[in-house]
């Protein structure tokens, strides 16, 4: 499809679908940024992170994460973005549009960052082409609960209330659907607890600290399939680091906030998952949590022996990311005001 679309030029691959290109002042401009790799492990491979959340900012902590993974690991990455068709400015509020989802056609890895998405058939076809060839997906947050779509619709199974595919893409392929909150919203911060067992996992390796504003998510005991819980989340006190944690049933058991899992494509091929339920853009300010993604990374692309002790998770240029909330992203940003360091 990626060669078709080459073929075919930029005005004519908007007709054929997968790509919405929104046109501002009188010119076309990509809606989406590449960082290209430089050397490291994942020199060769192609990352395509998917952002569109209302509230916690994953617009913000995408590009971050892309320019980790391109800069200090090698990897090349493709961020995209909801955008408004009218301004061609990131909009998080506008849930039917993610131009650029055709990329996910030469990539190795999805990392999908999405909330209740509600995505027109030919972008959603590019997500569904990608889930049945049993490629990696890493799942943040608010993935649980990627897609909201109508009943009637051609890709309604992806909903997180489906019922024709229990749960959705989330329950079915990343291991769990949106639940509820587990610790109380902007009132109990998280603290990640290595699960036992899970000492000497590649993807926690060098992930000693791993903190977060955000609340701990509900999910389901047992977690489905070969589901192997790597990260408890413990629930804090208060939305400080060195609150102490809260006594009682919430912590006892503690609900997984990381964990493994895999899914099989129509040919059966075996694809490697890693969620979390935290990685708002604030909560990526803990180098313990930024470090257990990019491990997650090289272990769903079968690099896990390349981990290193300690993979170098420093963020590539300012990062001052907003607070997570409705309504509070910031106004007027456009995909290249992410191409900087």
């Amino acid at each position: 499809m990626t060669r078709i679309l080459t073929q075919l030029g930029l005005a004519a691959a908007v007709a054929v679908g997968c790509l919405a290109l929104p046109v501002s002042h009188g010119r076309a401009e990509d809606p989406w940024v590449t960082y290209e790799g430089g050397e490291g492990p994942g020199k060769g491979k192609h990352v395509v992170l998917v952002s569109g959340d209302e509230e916690y900012r994953s617009e913000e902590a995408l590009p971050m994460l892309g320019k980790i993974l391109a800069k200090h690991h090698g990897f090349r990455c493709t961020v995209l973005f909801a955008i408004n068709p009218e301004t061609g400015e990131i909009d998080p509020v506008n849930v039917t549009n993610i131009p650029g989802l055709q990329s996910l056609d030469s990539a190795d890895l999805m990392i999908i960052f999405t909330r209740f998405r509600n995505l027109p058939d030919e972008q959603m076809a590019c997500i569904d082409r990608y889930v049945r060839s049993g490629k990696p997906i890493i799942g943040l947050r608010t993935a649980t609960h990627a897609f909201n779509i109508p009943a009637d619709r051609t890709f309604s199974r992806y909903s997180f209330n489906s019922k024709e595919w229990d749960g959705g893409f989330g329950r079915q392929i990343l291991g769990e659907t949106w639940i509820s909150h587990h610790g109380a919203h902007n009132k109990e911060s998280t603290r990640g607890v290595i699960a036992p067992g899970m000492e000497n996992h590649p993807i926690v390796r060098g992930c000693e600290d791993i903190w977060g504003p955000t609340d701990v998510y509900t999910v389901r005991l047992p977690l489905p399939g070969d589901s192997q819980p790597l990260v408890l989340g413990q629930v804090l006190t208060g939305m400080a680091p060195e609150d102490p944690p809260l006594q009682g049933p919430k912590n006892d058991p503690m609900m997984p906030v990381a964990w493994t899992k895999t899914y099989r494509g129509e040919n059966g091929e075996v694809g490697r998952v890693f969620t979390t339920t935290m990685g708002a853009a604030v909560d990526l300010k803990s180098e313990g949590l930024r470090r257990l993604l990019v491990n997650a990374a090289y272990w769903c692309l079968g690099l896990e022996d390349q981990i290193p002790p300690r993979a170098n998770v420093e963020t590539v240029g300012p990062y001052d990311p907003g607070y997570f909330g409705f309504g509070a992203f910031r106004k007027g940003m456009r995909p290249k005001d992410y191409a900087r360091d």
